[in-house]
């Protein structure tokens, strides 16, 4: 515990053996770092305004001795910039504690840092073991496509930084997109074919040009010397060409996309490890909405993933904090112009950042795993404010609830569900449920047993941003769905764009004939209004009518029974 401060420092010490914890206090930066030189503790829990040396200067001198180098930190601080945080975290903070904290916030930094770090060393042990049973054993070749493992690539990485005997180096990573659907969809033993089959069409394109791995389950790395920045996206286009046409198994054929992040390099500056991360970062953000194929390794992209970590931080932190809500969006009959239902959305309002959007936080959340507790708070949430505004609306309303993939993926997702409407005591058939077309597709099978457990319960099913991804229309039929949501992408190029158009008009005539109930998302005008309502959609939402609000003003338009005004027909 290095704290400057006597009251601060004793009272913390006082909690920290209450809980348990033996703890070491240091009264600032110079004796604190020479402390934990000699006594190597567990976790440092470390002020960062003090007098001589602050804390950051402690964080960098600990981070630049191997033998402190891996000791968790966790900042004290009233600092609340979020450059400051980012200065920290520059210099390899674990975490930060924003003072005065809770008991319960200083406790739960603490027990959350010792698990990760126990975890790290519990990897790094098994991962020592497997290196050196792997090394004994003479396996530096993946067993499965017979390619060289991460560990040759690296040591190739390393001839070639060491000897600079080429012009340049660059480094590929990549990555085959949702290989896991193809697991699931035609079982594990035609996933591995699949990857053999990769890797040979690999081995064919980079032949003697290159240095070819298989770096993990569904992803590969190449290196390249003598090449130029132009030549090696035109190589890696060439690559993604190669390895996403059509692989024929069984009689299935079978497609996929794939993505390769590149670094480039004629400096011959870092480590192997280094260049590899760098491709690895790249590769991560071509999952980034507008980015298609490959993406190039800047100096952005670390700060990027920066801002990333920090959010990844604070999101872990939000749902104790209780900082998101739920948000509504009207949807309204294209008859009568009256609101009909209404999409429960989530929004986080973040104390420094502000609103933080959807499309930044829920990616990270379904990675983190938090994606399924958010989810279900917010069906929840949105069951309970559906039941309470019930009594103020005479027309029946109906509120629908977005299920992310792995919510939909829980073997007692219906039991989850029908828990929630007896406890809130909304009527089944006022729930919809809104899942996309990727997410349905995923095991066609599995799929249609849970929806028909689902709408034994009594809900109903919709599709939501329809025609962004891709579904069999024979699978279409087969599923027990009972709305179809088109896509704001298609209703904001309408009268602009002839081919969405002309794909809107296929959506509404193949929605008509299979008797599902029709909404247009994002419309925002009255040209689009009168293009959905002139072909017999039954309702819109959209920024026309109002954005999404927060309950106390969904609330109020409910009350004012606010009606979309539509020219005669």
């Amino acid at each position: 515990m290095i704290e400057d401060d006597e009251l601060i420092r004793q009272n913390l010490l006082e909690i920290l053996e209450l809980e348990g914890f033996r703890a070491i206090e240091a009264e600032n930066g110079r004796v604190g770092l020479q402390k934990a030189r000699a006594f190597l503790p567990d976790l440092i829990l470390c002020d960062i305004c003090m007098p001589e040396m602050d804390g950051y200067a402690v964080l960098e001198s600990l981070r630049s001795t191997s033998q402190t180098s891996t000791i968790p930190v966790v900042f004290l601080t009233a600092k609340t910039e979020s450059s400051d945080m980012r200065r920290g975290m520059n210099l390899g903070a674990d975490d930060y504690l924003v003072k005065p904290c809770s008991v319960n916030e200083l406790i739960s930094a603490i027990s959350c840092r010792l698990k990760k770090q126990a975890a790290y060393v519990q990897r790094f042990a098994q991962q020592q073991q497997q290196a050196t049973a792997a090394f004994r054993r003479g396996a530096m070749l993946d067993p499965l496509t017979n390619l060289p493992t991460r560990g040759l690539l690296y040591q190739h990485l390393h001839n070639l930084l060491s000897a600079q005997s080429a012009s340049s180096i660059a480094v590929l990573c990549l990555n085959l997109k949702r290989f896991h659907a193809i697991n699931s969809s035609f079982g594990h033993t035609t996933g591995d074919i699949v990857l053999q089959m990769v890797a040979n069409r690999l081995s064919k394109v980079v032949q003697s040009n290159g240095f070819l791995a298989r770096l993990s389950g569904d992803q590969f790395g190449v290196v390249l010397s003598d090449v130029s920045e132009t030549e090696v996206e035109a190589y890696t286009q060439m690559v993604l060409d190669r390895i996403t046409l059509p692989y024929l198994i069984d009689s299935n054929e079978i497609r996929f996309q794939a993505s390769a992040g590149i670094t480039w390099s004629n400096e011959f500056q870092g480590t192997p490890q280094d260049l590899l991360t760098q491709a690895e970062t790249a590769q991560h953000w071509c999952q980034q909405p507008g980015v298609t194929g490959y993406r190039r390794y800047d100096a952005e992209l670390d700060a990027l993933e920066m801002e990333r970590r920090l959010i990844e931080m604070d999101l872990t932190k939000a749902i104790e904090r209780a900082e998101f809500q739920v948000y509504y969006q009207p949807q309204v009959d294209l008859q009568t112009g009256q609101i009909v239902g209404m999409e429960s959305l989530m929004r986080w309002h973040h104390p420094i950042r502000g609103m933080v959007s959807p499309g930044t936080f829920i990616p990270i959340a379904e990675e983190l795993g938090l994606i399924v507790p958010l989810g279900e708070w917010v069906l929840k949430t949105a069951c309970q404010q559906a039941k309470r505004w019930q009594s103020l609306y005479l027309e029946p309303l109906r509120v629908s609830v977005n299920l992310s993939m792995r919510q939909f993926q829980q073997p007692n997702l219906p039991e989850r569900v029908e828990a929630i409407l007896q406890e809130t005591g909304l009527e089944p058939h006022l729930l919809i449920l809104e899942l996309t077309e990727s997410c349905l597709m995923q095991d066609v099978q599995a799929t249609i047993l849970t929806l028909e457990a689902l709408k034994k319960i009594g809900i109903e099913i919709s599709i939501d941003d329809f025609g962004t991804g891709y579904s069999s229309l024979y699978c279409l039929d087969r599923l027990p769905i009972d709305a179809l949501k088109i896509d704001q992408t298609f209703s904001k190029q309408i009268n602009i764009n002839d081919r969405a158009t002309k794909i809107s008009n296929a959506i509404i005539a193949m929605a008509k004939s299979l008797k599902l109930h029709i909404v247009a998302e994002g419309v925002e005008d009255a040209n689009q209004l009168e293009f959905f309502r002139d072909r017999g959609c039954d309702a819109i939402q959209g920024f026309l009518y109002s954005p999404p609000v927060p309950p106390d003003e969904m609330q109020i338009l409910l009350i004012n029974d606010r009606r979309l005004q539509l020219a005669a027909a």
